[in-house]
């Protein structure tokens, strides 16, 4: 699922979800999915009837696509969700949005979680003044993620946090926008997150 390599909106058109994947472009109102709001391919207009099951993969891919993470990751995650306490949807949930590439991009450093996979895994972020090139790194609540020094000037990065002004940031992180960092304050309750997945429905799924 991370190594993907085609057209990101497609992926939305085919799942009739935005996911977020395009970035700035989606803010401007020129994605795919707002142009063309049904299934990509010769047959995508067509009204089709999803079975029960097909709801519940739906939301899982919605959900893998969204994060970036793979069928053997997001496993993990719901292996792991479900050990804990409470609901098991809610628990998968604040668990992904603790990956690393997940937090940098809830700090508006980027503008699509891709981006902020690229970032990590080319040695341009740090946590704690150490480097980290880990996405699915776990990021603890206190925590402090920074941008490297000679990457706070990049355009992207400039450009991304511009543009918060316009998306707002979510209340679980404290960004300095001047200095390029933030601060990891607490993991999210589910009611915080933001996202077009029905996360009872994958429980569903994994628990036939």
């Amino acid at each position: 699922m991370a190594r993907y390599r085609g057209p990101r909106e497609k992926i939305e058109r085919r799942l009739d979800a935005d996911l977020g994947l395009k970035g700035e472009r989606r803010l401007n109102g020129k994605s795919a999915l707002e142009k063309r709001p049904y299934a990509p391919g010769q047959h995508g207009q067509r009204r089709t009837k999803i079975s029960e099951y097909g709801l519940q993969l739906r939301e899982k891919q919605k959900a893998k696509y969204l994060y970036g993470v793979s069928e053997k990751q997001f496993r993990k995650y719901f292996k792991e969700a479900a050990r804990r306490d409470g609901n098991t949807g809610a628990n998968l949930i604040s668990l992904i949005e603790q990956r690393l590439d997940n937090v940098v991009y809830r700090m508006g450093f980027v503008t699509t979680r891709a981006n902020a996979r690229q970032f990590t895994t080319h040695g341009h972020i740090l946590v704690d003044g150490k480097k980290v090139d880990i996405p699915s790194y776990v990021v603890k609540p206190g925590q402090k993620i920074e941008i490297k020094e000679k990457s706070k000037s990049n355009p992207q990065v400039v450009r991304a946090l511009e543009l918060t002004n316009q998306t707002g940031m979510v209340e679980w992180v404290d960004v300095d926008k001047d200095k390029v960092f933030g601060i990891f304050t607490r993991i999210p309750t589910r009611e915080e997150v933001v996202i077009p997945v029905e996360e009872r429905l994958i429980v569903e799924l994994y628990s036939k």
